[in-house]
């Protein structure tokens, strides 16, 4: 963060100061008292479990300055009515100072599926260019994006920001904090349903990023996506559309996928869609997993290449480009000759369908398919009918072995079976526990196994459990 004195932090939240004004605050902002570092800003959020002001003294002997808090402490701290409120105003405050001082440019990325690794590619695409802040993981919320911006400072050229959702507003207020010069929309789809209550208003939701933008700014959308296209009525200034279709301006065309099931395709702009003038094509030869990744590809592209990255350059770093963040689609080769595709850390049934054609193309006619697969959450009343339609997909793809886990998942197991999977090509067990004793049975050379659920239900133990393991699960068949 760029070093602001006690008073400075006081005046950008609207607090009380309960120390010396000349104090100086240039350290890293944390919420968690184990990162504190010297110069550092402890945020004191209460929480449902613990309450950081219990943690505050810890804080400050271990090199914190200052402290936000909701009330009067014996340290240094600067006192609001809303600590979280609080992180947010001053978010607000670092990055409108940083933009009067230089040229920083901000990108802004939203979507039911695909915002993390969108991130993480454009922070591939970006930070060759010059000094990029991209979020750890999914800091995404009310109290991640904060957190993130106020990672930046004066050399800071490109802030990738994560923007994620649960109800309508949400985007609004994380704008209101990091205004984007460019805002990329990559799809609405059914995540979250059962908070947003429907998938016209996830629509509206995500349509807030477009207008939220930078006075100037470019919103990227997918012209694939007929809810993201019709964005573009509701943009304040110029639309650069991304896709497969023709029409896009940044488009993905003679896709291909291997057996490893990677992505080649060649990258075609249209004049005017990037920072240069001309049409251009490159070829691009992705190494992330799944047919999927296009459209993140193509979006980090098309928002790449309108901050001014030439497209050769972002051809070759799209090939170059490695997944970041754990538990999506992460792809382990075991010495026993197991591959295992963990793609663990959230799912809803477009993830879930893009996960399961994955594997069977990985898997091929030669090699046995095996699906892990737990609850997806936060669906609401199409819960149970969009677990039995992935139940049913499994059946279709012909996935050889469809393991459920838990009963929020049921939903699978009774769709594969009433489409036509019986007897022993479909299990259910009840928990993480039973689904790891099943497959140190059941797995042998040669099987792919994914393992896919939302991240509350805990199947990413079992992700880290197989990707770990050095011998065939059950002991005689490697």
């Amino acid at each position: 963060m760029i070093e602001l004195t006690a008073a400075q932090v006081a005046a950008a939240t609207g607090g009380r100061l309960s120390a010396d004004p000349a104090v100086r605050v240039g350290g890293p902002v944390v919420v968690d008292s184990r990162r504190v570092g010297p110069g550092s800003l402890f945020v004191a959020l209460p929480g449902e479990h613990v309450d950081g002001h219990d943690f505050a003294a810890g804080a400050v002997a271990a090199g914190a300055t200052l402290v936000l808090a909701a009330r009067e402490l014996d340290v240094p701290c600067v006192v609001v009515d809303d600590v979280q409120a609080a992180l947010g105003e001053l978010a607000r405050h670092v990055l409108a100072t940083l933009r009067e001082r230089g040229d920083l440019r901000v990108v802004g990325v939203t979507g039911s599926v695909g915002k993390t690794t969108t991130k993480d590619l454009l922070g591939q695409l970006l930070r060759p260019e010059g000094p990029t802040v991209v979020p750890r993981g999914s800091f995404n919320n009310e109290i991640g994006l904060p957190l993130t911006v106020l990672e930046a400072d004066e050399t800071t050229r490109f802030l990738v920001l994560e923007m994620g959702a649960s109800g309508v507003g949400h985007l609004t207020y994380l704008t209101r904090i990091a205004p984007p010069d460019v805002s990329v929309v990559l799809v609405v789809g059914s995540a979250h349903l059962g908070e947003f209550g429907g998938i016209d208003a996830v629509a509206r939701a995500k349509a807030e990023i477009v207008t939220g933008l930078a006075p100037g700014g470019v919103a990227v959308l997918n012209a694939d996506d007929l809810r993201v296209a019709a964005m573009a009525d509701a943009a304040p200034g110029e639309v650069v559309t991304f896709g497969t279709i023709p029409a896009a301006d940044v488009r993905a065309e003679d896709l291909g996928i291997d057996r490893t099931g990677r992505a080649s395709f060649t990258l075609r702009v249209r004049p005017g869609a990037s920072a240069g003038a001309d049409e251009g094509r490159a070829r691009v030869t992705l190494g992330l997993v799944g047919e999927h990744h296009v459209t993140n590809a193509i979006a980090a592209a098309a928002a790449a290449l309108r901050l001014g990255v030439a497209l050769p350059d972002v051809a070759a770093r799209l090939s170059d480009a490695r997944a970041l963040s754990p538990h999506r689609m992460q792809v382990t080769e075991r010495p026993d000759g197991i591959t295992v595709i963990d793609d663990s850390y959230n799912a809803n049934p477009d993830s879930m369908r893009a996960a399961l054609k994955a594997l069977a193309v990985m898997a091929g006619r030669d090699r046995r398919s095996v699906a892990v697969l737990g609850e997806m959450l936060e669906l609401g009343d199409d819960s149970r009918v969009a677990h039995d339609d992935i139940g049913r997909l499994v059946v279709r793809l012909n996935v050889k072995l469809l393991v459920v886990v838990g009963e929020g998942a049921g939903g699978i197991h009774d769709g594969a079976t009433q489409e036509g999977s019986w007897g022993d090509e479909t299990r259910f067990v009840p928990d993480v526990e039973a689904a790891s004793a099943l497959l140190r049975e059941e797995l042998r050379e040669g099987d792919v196994v994914l393992v896919k659920a939302s991240n509350g239900s805990g199947l990413w133990r079992l992700g880290d459990e197989l990707a770990a393991a050095g011998t065939a699960p059950g002991g005689d068949h490697a």
